[in-house]
């Protein structure tokens, strides 16, 4: 059965300034629902935000931040005027390729492609901003190299099997490409580890998968085993710091043996 009570308003009030406090400095993504130009009210809505759209605001503001970055440092630098660098091609880009972001990737490897469209103001962007805007797009806009691993497990006791377990190694060496060299490394025996560094990742997943099948024909013709334990997949600086005090360790404690066996 409901019944009915009563609260203070201070109550509600001091609640509701909490939950906002607390909002504060947030960026979030929100719908425009209305728009009052006489009172100067703008109506959103956070609920009715799908995490898609929510994903694709993300993204476009991330990207804006980043045109406006290069904008406002190529303005100072050359001493030229912000609205009217926008005007000249900050928004002739924004019409033309969808957005600025994209036009500046165009930028680092064919800056050529871009100043010569003819819609773009060439009396404000001059030798100077060209120069400026080139070099800074180029510092900060140039793709870096992606990092793909894989780990793996070679045993083969045969008579010759470190032989085998080398051979091994070396056919999956042998897959590298130009744009992505492969190298194998001993972690701890039988635990290995192929990687490759390349700016395509499909291309860079494509060489280690390539580079593993010619390392398990090559050790099963040698009646040696290869067990994938990770698949091949980009990691980071901490997975790569992570490997480095993995094999410290088991550096340590293989001395650590040694040592107790001397004595």
């Amino acid at each position: 059965k409901l019944i009915k009570a009563m609260t203070y308003l201070y109550i509600l009030v001091v609640a509701l300034i909490t939950l906002f406090s607390k909002q504060v400095g947030r960026i979030e993504p929100v719908m425009v629902l209305r728009v009052d130009k006489e009172k100067g009210y703008i109506d959103l809505s956070k609920r009715r935000v799908s995490p898609e759209d929510i994903q694709a605001c993300e993204d476009r503001y991330s990207k804006s931040k980043m045109v406006h970055s290069i904008m406002r440092h190529v303005s100072e630098t050359t001493c030229t005027d912000l609205h009217s660098l926008y005007v000249s091609l900050g928004w002739p880009l924004y019409v033309k390729h969808g957005h600025a972001f994209n036009a500046f990737k165009i930028m680092v490897t064919d800056h050529n492609l871009i100043f010569s469209d003819s819609s773009l103001n060439n009396e404000v962007i001059n030798e100077s901003v060209k120069h400026a805007l080139i070099k800074d797009i180029c510092r900060r806009m140039t793709p870096q190299p992606l990092k793909i691993r894989a780990d793996m497990e070679l045993t083969c006791f045969s008579s010759d099997g470190i032989e085998c377990i080398k051979d091994a190694m070396r056919a999956a060496e042998s897959s590298s490409t130009k744009e992505c060299k492969v190298k194998v490394s001993l972690i701890a025996s039988p635990l290995y580890v192929v990687t490759t560094q390349t700016l395509d990742k499909e291309s860079g997943m494509a060489t280690i998968e390539a580079a593993i099948h010619e390392a398990t024909v090559r050790i099963n013709t040698r009646k040696g085993k290869l067990v994938l334990k990770e698949p091949p997949r980009v990691v980071s600086e901490r997975d790569d710091r992570l490997l480095a005090e993995s094999m410290n360790e088991i550096n340590k404690d293989s001395s650590e043996s040694e040592d107790l066996s001397d004595d």
